[in-house]
């Protein structure tokens, strides 16, 4: 059976060997995967997250590497959010009977892609039949020692509000995309980190686990758009946050994608989204790879150098 094949041609069995092919594990057992015991003293973190064809990704947009890479990424940067370590991850897959073999597989070779830079593995999963591609992938991570894990109401007044990773890049890659599709014009090619950030976000590995080791107390990541997000944390942890305008303003590459789009980098940037970045409070200096874009103090609310943001919405389920 060769991979231009379809799902209803392959048949279940040959598309779940493709899937162990790509992301081979010695856990994934007969009916479930059998988990070694945690370390002592730690505890187990689990999340799931969906991505729905036409709403979360397109395929004209995205290689099946990219769909697989972004669909564990997603997981991970949740499960980092808590401060844990990500080491296994599950797959399940709804998707119509003329999808192609060679599709699924990519997504498989994505996600394990992604799960080698964390030394975990997909160990499980599931496969339908459906109306529509919609991938689901739950993770699970390992949360070491006696501290606290990293809630959203964690924040206290006093404290530095920190972050890892780039702000607004998503969002402005996905606008490229509405606008261009993937035929970027050649004179616009150094827009093209903002597509990928888009297509297949990244985050350094570890960066959660660090911060809880170095004293943060509170973490999320930047999914529905930096301002809900950490206004999130700051209803939860009954504080006020002010975001610093000098440290999260938009680069250069956001700037010109602005200019070529007619369209404001601040909305990006303050409501975007998918960027993923670790967003944490601490009391001490801002941990390895991260920088400090606000304070934490009393009150309630959210603001950008004392004042109401000037985008306020975010990515919405409904």
């Amino acid at each position: 059976m060769h991979l231009s094949h379809t799902l209803g041609q392959a048949g279940e069995q040959h598309v779940i060997g493709e899937i162990v092919a790509a992301a081979p594990s010695a856990l994934n057992g007969d009916d479930a995967a059998v988990m070694f015991p945690d370390p002592p003293n730690s505890r187990t973190v689990a999340c799931t997250d969906m991505m729905v064809e036409g709403r979360h990704f397109r395929r004209d947009w995205s290689t099946p590497m990219e769909v697989g890479q972004k669909a564990i990424l997603r997981n991970f940067a949740d499960i980092e959010a808590m401060g844990a370590r990500p080491t296994a991850a599950l797959l399940a897959i709804a998707a119509p009977t003329e999808t192609h073999v060679s599709f699924v597989r990519g997504i498989a070779e994505g996600i394990a892609q992604r799960c080698a830079l964390y030394n975990a593995e997909l160990v499980g999963g599931d496969l339908t039949r459906g109306s529509q591609l919609v991938i689901t992938v739950t993770a699970i991570g390992t949360l070491g020692g006696s501290q606290p894990p990293l809630t959203l109401g964690g924040a206290r007044a006093g404290q530095k509000l920190v972050s890892h990773g780039k702000i607004g890049y998503s969002a402005a890659g996905l606008a490229l995309l509405q606008e261009y599709g993937r035929d970027l014009p050649p004179e616009l090619s150094e827009l093209w980190p903002l597509i990928d950030a888009h297509c297949n976000p990244s985050l350094k590995p570890g960066r959660g686990v660090i911060a809880r080791a170095t004293g943060a107390t509170a973490m999320t990541d930047n999914s529905d758009g930096l301002v809900p997000d950490i206004a999130g944390v700051a209803k939860r942890s009954n504080v006020h946050i002010d975001l610093h305008s000098t440290a999260i303003a938009p680069d250069a590459l956001l700037t010109e994608a602005g200019v070529v789009l007619g369209v404001d980098p601040w909305e990006w940037v303050l409501t975007g989204g998918e960027d993923h970045t670790l967003v944490a409070t601490t009391n001490k200096e801002a941990p390895s790879g991260f920088r400090v874009i606000g304070t934490v103090n009393r009150g309630t609310g959210l603001t950008v150098d004392g004042k109401k943001p000037r985008y306020d919405a975010g990515w919405q389920s409904f």
